[in-house]
């Protein structure tokens, strides 16, 4: 994994606005002892959670997207180790481990790709080194029946979230087969054909190579299926989606009742927490849409999603706070926080 940045205490604290009589998370959160022998320093921690940064926007560019989906991670960060530690969250249980830097490799396709063909080509092949480091990461950290916390970067990144996740769970004991079910709260299925690695396609790549068992998407946006991917999906009685229109127009079910559907349809294993920030209406993303679920929402889902399944990882992806057409947002990486700092409590309680 030489793309790893491990983090120090002092890299953790450079961002913690210490504060008389208070305690901020930043202070309490765990690093690595060992940067020598990762495997062993997250295997002996007494932290039952690992934060991951995944702050790349190759597979976004892969997939045609808006790039800027690199910028989330470092606002993130800031806000995350600025939350108080209290009663609700105490920060102890949080191993912060460091972040994936992939920068150098986009900048050298940005500098000698001939053609916007090329450009493309050389964003997807560049996506097979994303996910063969962290896979091999979430591995680690789920066979030592650990919980990763993904934050990326682009939904490429499911991927190797579902086939690390599977293979170390697998390792430990605690599935017979290296295959696990997802959720996620998305206006896009991310279920695109097999033309090379990109944010559109993480789900079909796991499906197709057997790490994913069962799928379900809530909140898909009809407009933005294409008919070949919804074909697959109504066809596969292991994939099942239920609609933004389905939940907020026809009102077939309510929120909270499509989310207790997914997690219903994929209780018999450990399941993967996928949340796709374009599914939050204004904001900033590479797929941002005015029309779509709320923050509150999105909480809510994180909230019930944990407490209603086996939980194998968490992956947040899709955020930015700064695009390449020029727009920004600083707040989406407090958003970020509060889903994060959700989910462990959730588990906690």
């Amino acid at each position: 994994m030489q793309h790893l940045k491990i983090y120090t205490k002092q890299d953790i604290l450079s961002v913690t606005r210490i504060r008389r009589f208070e305690t901020k998370l930043g202070e309490r959160v765990r690093v690595i002892t060992d940067a020598t022998n990762i495997e062993q320093s997250i295997s002996s921690s007494p932290a039952r959670f690992v934060v991951i940064g995944v702050p790349e926007d190759i597979g976004i560019k892969a997939n045609l997207g808006i790039g800027g989906a690199d910028s989330a991670w470092v606002p993130f960060l800031q806000a995350f180790c600025n939350v108080q530690s209290n009663d609700f969250l105490e920060g102890s249980e949080i191993l912060l481990l460091g972040h994936f830097d992939f920068s150098e490799e986009a900048r050298l396709i940005e500098a000698n790709a001939q053609s916007y063909e090329e450009k493309c080509e050389a964003y997807r092949h560049a996506v097979n080194f994303i996910d063969n480091e962290l896979e091999k990461l979430v591995k680690i950290v789920t066979e030592h029946k650990k919980i990763p916390i993904i934050i990326g970067g682009g939904h490429n990144n499911s991927y190797p979230c579902i086939k690390g996740a599977a293979k170390g769970l697998c390792k430990a004991g605690l599935i017979p087969l290296a295959q696990i079910n997802a959720i996620n709260l998305d206006a896009h299925a991310d279920f695109r054909p097999l033309e090379g690695r990109h944010s559109g396609n993480g789900f079909r790549y796991a499906d197709e190579d057997g790490y994913l068992e069962k799928y379900c998407v809530i909140g898909l946006h009809e407009n933005y299926i294409p008919q070949n991917c919804w074909m697959d999906i109504v066809n596969d009685p292991f994939v099942d989606v239920i609609t933004f229109e389905d939940i907020f127009l026809h009102e077939k079910r309510s929120f909270i009742q499509a989310v207790a559907h997914a997690t219903g349809f994929t209780d018999d294993t450990y399941c993967g927490i996928e949340l796709d920030l374009d599914a939050i209406a204004n904001t900033l993303s590479s797929a941002a849409t005015p029309v779509g679920i709320s923050a509150l929402h999105a909480r809510q889902y994180i909230n019930f999603a944990a407490s209603d399944t086996k939980a194998a990882y968490l992956h947040i992806c899709e955020g930015a706070t700064r695009l390449d057409n020029g727009k920004e947002d600083d707040s989406t990486g407090k958003l970020i926080s509060y889903l994060v700092t959700d989910f462990v409590k959730m588990l906690n309680a």
